[in-house]
């Protein structure tokens, strides 16, 4: 009886569709097995991505950005490791102040993310005050170490707000330069009247750093009378344009402990400018360095 060969054939082709299939499965596997290990090292002691969730960095950073953080800008704690693993390398002792390893003083002028002291969320603002520095806002003016800090006016912006409110806001942009810094960096001010441009002294502790947001009228930082209780049951008055008010607490002084990492580049953004007559976009931004 002759064979049949188109069966044989048919046999033979499954036979090699099938093995293609285990070995593109088993290939695809040993590539996630190689690749997750490595991104879970990468970022958890190289680079780690963020996302951009509210406006208190703009102009250099909006809603939407995806930041490249580094991870070893300022050493290694129990904040900058994730997944729980830093607090068990570390312990959770907020008031250790000598668990940092590798740790680097930050400078003026760093955009930093850090941990929030007094709430689960991360933080993005750019760092004013080191230790020992005394920190001050009046009519709107930044002084460091009882000196002003001269700002250069840029231009008029106005901008539709990404929070879903649709509002539009005119802001003055600025150029700024703290000392120490290597380059000036851009701020925006709405006026020099609002809520947090009239402060008390800050005395930035031992320890502890002063971040503030580049969009000054629309940033909840370490000026927030929240986030120094004692200094505002002392001097109730002290922040003539900020009442004291209930709420969660801001951030006030930062320990270093908190720190994250630096922020370096804006990567990508996914950013959408709502465009009305008469208003400005952001443009766009791909593998640009923060200043």
């Amino acid at each position: 009886m002759p064979s049949d060969t188109s069966t044989d054939d048919t046999v033979a082709e499954r036979k090699t569709w099938s093995q293609r299939l285990i070995h593109e499965v088993r290939e695809t596997a040993l590539t996630i097995a190689v690749f997750v290990p490595f991104w879970l090292v990468f970022s958890t002691f190289v680079y780690e991505l963020r996302s951009i969730p509210s406006e208190s960095m703009v102009p250099a950073l909006q809603v939407g950005d995806r930041v490249a953080v580094a991870k070893f800008a300022y050493g290694y704690d129990r904040n900058s490791i994730p997944f729980g693993i830093g607090r068990l390398i570390f312990g959770d002792n907020k008031d250790n102040p000598n668990e940092r390893i590798f740790g680097r003083m930050p400078k003026r002028g760093d955009v930093i993310v850090f941990q929030h002291p007094h709430d689960s969320k991360v933080m993005i603002k750019r760092l004013v005050g080191l230790p020992g520095d005394t920190v001050q806002m009046k009519q709107g003016r930044l002084y460091l170490n009882d000196k002003l800090i001269e700002r250069k006016e840029v231009r008029q912006t106005t901008y539709v707000s990404s929070d879903g409110s649709h509002m539009i806001h005119t802001a003055t942009e600025y150029q700024e330069q703290l000392p120490g810094e290597k380059r000036p960096h851009l701020i925006h001010e709405w006026d020099d009247v609002s809520g947090l441009d009239q402060t008390p002294l800050f005395k930035v502790p031992a320890g502890h750093v002063f971040m503030m947001g580049d969009n000054r009228d629309n940033s909840e930082d370490s000026r927030a009378p929240s986030g120094h209780p004692d200094l505002a049951a002392a001097s109730p008055d002290a922040w003539a344009m900020r009442p004291i008010a209930g709420g969660p607490m801001a951030i006030g002084y930062v320990p270093m402990d908190d720190l994250i990492g630096r922020a370096e580049t804006v990567l990508f953004t996914l950013h959408v400018c709502r465009r009305e007559p008469g208003t400005d976009c952001a443009a766009g931004r791909l593998w640009k360095p923060l200043e």
